[in-house]
């Protein structure tokens, strides 16, 4: 990463943006570095946690948006257990990758692929049947060959069904997606 001329390209609406919908006070984080160096995953990150926050800080809004570390991220809450502050990093993150996505900023296809398939499944389904999300992700990525060899293994244990379940509250749960589709203008 190259140097950041903040000057230039510092976008105060996009620091408001993710300080009003992640509920934080991002003025508190002194890169201490706690966060980074408790995260399982730092290691394919593109940027690492500490640096994304300073760039949230420094308005860096494109930057941001476009990391991969975003959607990599497992939202473990290791940097928000770690942070002195008490700043919940793991939702600031998880409102960027909103934010990425609202944007059209995928740059990890395949992990943006499976949470749609994933949502899919619970807006049509009330819970997650995991055939039909399984079918689902591997007709839009094309990734047909990708851990074929577990079918065996798990099939026999009775834990993947081919029919989703039947639940309760079915309605309710499509009641949140029509809810969220109007409110966000889908």
């Amino acid at each position: 990463m190259g140097i950041v001329n903040i000057t230039k390209s510092y976008d105060a609406k996009f620091v408001r943006q993710v300080e009003e919908e992640s509920g934080q006070n991002l003025e508190l984080c002194y890169q201490c570095g706690n966060c980074t160096a408790g995260c399982p995953y730092t290691f394919a990150y593109d940027i690492p946690v500490s640096r994304i926050m300073r760039l949230v800080q420094a308005g860096q809004k494109e930057t941001v948006l476009k990391c991969k570390s975003l959607w990599l991220c497992a939202t473990c809450e290791s940097c928000t257990t770690r942070c002195p502050n008490n700043i919940d990093v793991a939702h600031v993150m998880d409102v960027l990758r909103h934010m990425a996505r609202r944007e059209g900023y995928a740059p990890v296809p395949t992990v943006k692929t499976f949470w749609d398939s994933f949502l899919d499944s619970v807006e049509n389904n009330g819970r997650v049947f995991e055939v039909g999300l399984l079918a689902a992700y591997v007709a839009k990525t094309g990734r047909f060959w990708t851990d074929l060899d577990l079918g065996p293994k798990v099939l026999p244990k009775g834990k993947m069904h081919f029919k989703p379940h039947q639940i309760q509250g079915k309605e309710e749960i499509a009641k949140i997606f029509k809810r969220f589709k109007e409110e966000s203008g889908k």
